[in-house]
């Protein structure tokens, strides 16, 4: 893994802001950054991301079966009692998903690290799907990159087929986002271009818009009843909404299912900690409200008192502290020797559970520090994008970094 400096494409701002991506910079600051490239081998893209975020992934999967056998964990990853059933009936009925992204901290020298898996909303689709794949192309055609190289980006494809497996062909499918942000429009629009090639019909509808039928079911703002929805809008506000109530009733198919609530969570972190201690792309994670009943010579569970008790020297080294619901790094402290050394001040999460989890250091180029975001269409990764940030913790004002596979 390396980072190489590489000289932009002639005028593809011009061709960004002609394609849509309208978002290329933000806030003053460049979002899209193509005056380097970080660079992969074959065998840190197929041994060290591919295959660790499918096993990941399927990891996942098992802890949702978990969970909902425990009251115990449905608490704790403060699902709602009312719609407890609704979720597990999504499960037991193998509602199928359709993608998420895993971020990891990797340096190219040792196992990837699961930093947090964004399960139900995940963005930057748009750039890791289609303009980084446009970016690889066109360097290839200007001789910036060599012919025998690749990039690890079969998203796009890797969609078509999921939305043909998940719907049948002819079907309409709505695509909900809030139209007034364009980062999340254009995800929904990388989605529903997917779903038309796969045959289908695709509407967007603005979140704001989404209404009921006298007869309680969802209709959108031209009256037409949406009988398949994704949403660019979480299942923790869903499920705590006015609307909250009609969801299960309404019959309406939402992609991603309700499930999807459980893995869409910080809370999972301990929960595969528990099931899966040890695992190499793990790190020790337990409730905030644990860690301090140990510390304070409390009994919390005894697999948590084991588990902990092995996890206290690399913790008290090194240990992140976040929400177990928030976003762009809203609410999460990094303490390393009993110090705070980074922290987003933003607390507009912090009422919720906090969960501490062992500090994975991110690595460094040239004062950025990289986070991957391994895409999982399916049950399967099938390709990367690369966000850095001058900070230790990657936020909202984060850039958006191509890569490449070479050697």
């Amino acid at each position: 893994m390396r980072k190489l400096t590489l000289p932009e494409r002639p005028g593809w701002r011009i061709e960004a802001e002609r394609l849509g991506f309208t978002f290329a910079d933000m806030g003053g600051e460049p979002y899209w950054d193509e005056t380097s490239a970080y660079q992969f081998s074959l065998r840190e893209i197929e041994a060290e991301l591919e295959a660790p975020a499918t096993e990941l992934h399927a990891m996942c999967r098992e802890a949702v079966d978990v969970a909902l056998q425990s009251e115990e964990w449905m608490d704790r990853l403060a699902i709602p009692p009312e719609h407890r059933d609704f979720i597990a009936d999504s499960w037991t009925r193998r509602e199928p998903e359709l993608y998420g992204r895993f971020d990891l901290a990797y340096a190219g020298n040792g196992p990837a690290k699961l930093l947090e898996y964004n399960a139900d909303t995940p963005t930057s689709l748009y750039e890791s799907a289609s303009f980084q794949w446009l970016w690889f192309e066109q360097q290839q055609e200007l001789g910036v990159l060599g012919h025998d190289a690749d990039q690890f980006n079969g998203i796009h494809e890797a969609l078509v087929d999921r939305f043909a497996q998940i719907f049948a062909k002819g079907e309409d499918v709505h695509f909900a986002a809030d139209a007034q942000n364009p980062e999340d429009y254009a995800t929904v629009e990388t989605l529903a271009w997917a779903a038309r090639e796969a045959g289908l019909g695709a509407h967007f509808t603005d979140l704001a818009q989404i209404g009921l039928t006298e007869q309680g079911q969802f209709a959108d703002d031209q009256s037409r009843v949406i009988g398949s929805l994704f949403k660019l809008y979480p299942w923790e506000d869903m499920l705590r909404d006015d609307f909250a109530a009609h969801l299960q009733p309404s019959g309406t198919r939402f992609v991603e299912p309700p499930w999807k609530a459980i893995l869409s969570n910080k809370g999972l972190l301990p929960l595969l900690w528990q099931m899966f201690p040890g695992h190499p792309n793990l790190l020790p994670a337990f409730f905030l409200d644990d860690v301090q009943e140990a510390l304070n010579g409390g009994s919390p569970a005894p697999q948590v008192s084991a588990a902990f008790t092995a996890a206290a020297p690399q913790l008290a080294a090194g240990h992140v502290t976040k929400p177990i619901f928030s976003r762009e790094g809203a609410g999460v402290t990094i303490h390393e020797s009993g110090h705070v050394t980074a922290q987003v001040t933003d607390d507009s999460y912090s009422h919720h559970p906090m969960i501490v989890q062992a500090l994975a250091t991110l690595p460094e180029f040239d004062g950025f520090h990289p986070v991957i975001g391994a895409w999982i269409v399916g049950e399967q990764c099938c390709g990367i994008g690369l966000r850095e940030d001058r900070a230790r913790i990657t936020h909202n004002l984060s850039r958006f970094k191509p890569h490449f596979i070479e050697g």
